[in-house]
């Protein structure tokens, strides 16, 4: 009982010390840039985005939508983004959309214990719509509509940074399989095929492919102890999306670049790929329950599964765990 007790407790120090040595790194993604003023990464998205889609998109990264918290940080991020990009405002992390006037972030702090530095005459709430804020360049802040599309920033800080150090990557929910080498993570919020495969890539990872009976088995498995029971709505039931589709006219394609023979795993399903025989336009890849492959509408909506290598990111600390993962 002893030993044990000391092997749990030598586990212990070592994951928090993994986690310590990853923060030591300042890595957190490869597309974030660290300042050291701030102590925080920090990510400027040239897409427009609603205010709504923006806070949406930095929390599938892992991190937050950007708001000063102080004027240090206000000046170290106008900085950065004055140097690099030419946008003349960024929506940030601060709204009324709880109570109408009363200017909060996202975290729930009153924008006056914050960055406060308000543009002349604003908020304004002009046309009585505007609840969202923006940063300008000039670091002055407006409010705006929250339904307009604007670029954006998303924060990280290095003080919060965890590190799943079984899948060498900051996401948490991606669990590990020793004998496939790989990590996994089920999606119960169902979702279209286009937009599955966008969180998938938001996460540093990818929809799901299938190589192996043995990996069959375990989505399989995984799909079978996942809660789907609690889920209502508008989806499909019995199918789970995976990374594989006929989009491009060239055949089933796996989204690693493939064609779905040579992947290793083509056990379709009794009479499918039948799209194309029903006439109905079933362009992309998905999983009945027990493993076996199904075409499918690309705008249903289902549950789906993304994949991760253990590899693929680029950091550099140590690869503690040998040559069991590859």
């Amino acid at each position: 009982m002893c030993s044990k007790n000391v092997f749990v407790l030598l586990f212990a120090v070592f994951v928090l010390n993994y986690a310590d040595g990853q923060r030591d790194k300042k890595f957190f993604r490869k597309d974030y840039k660290y300042l050291e003023a701030t102590q925080s990464f920090y990510k400027i998205h040239t897409l427009h985005r609603t205010w709504k889609d923006a806070k949406q998109m930095c929390a599938l990264e892992g991190a937050s939508l950007f708001y000063p918290e102080d004027d240090n940080e206000a000046q170290t991020v106008l900085a950065f983004w004055n140097t690099t990009q030419p946008f003349r405002w960024v929506f940030i992390g601060i709204s009324d959309l709880i109570a109408k006037g009363v200017f909060e972030t996202i975290d729930g702090i009153p924008v006056s214990d914050v960055y406060n530095n308000w543009g002349p005459g604003e908020p304004n709430d002009a046309n009585g719509n505007e609840d969202c804020v923006i940063l300008r360049r000039d670091g002055t802040l407006n409010d705006d509509r929250c339904f307009a599309k604007y670029p954006f920033i998303c924060k990280k800080s290095l003080v919060s940074l965890e590190w799943n150090q079984e899948c060498n990557m900051p996401n948490l929910d991606y669990t590990f399989n020793e004998k496939l080498g790989r990590c996994y993570k089920f999606h119960l919020k169902p979702l279209n095929w286009t937009e599955a495969y966008a969180v998938c890539s938001t996460e540093q990872a990818y929809l799901a492919v299938i190589n192996t009976q043995a990996e069959a088995d375990y989505l399989v498995a995984m799909t079978e102890s996942a809660p789907k029971n609690q889920v209502t709505g508008d989806f499909m039931a019995g199918a789970v999306l995976l990374g594989f589709h006929d989009r491009s006219d060239e055949g089933w394609q796996t989204v690693r670049g493939t064609s779905l023979a040579d992947s290793g795993y083509a056990n379709w399903g009794y009479g499918q790929p039948d799209g194309a025989t029903r006439g109905v336009d079933e362009r992309c890849g998905s999983m009945f329950y027990n493993g076996h492959l199904n075409d499918i509408r690309c705008d249903r909506k289902c549950f789906f599964i993304c994949e991760h290598e253990v590899d693929t990111l680029t950091t550099d600390f140590d690869n503690r765990f040998g040559d069991k993962r590859r």
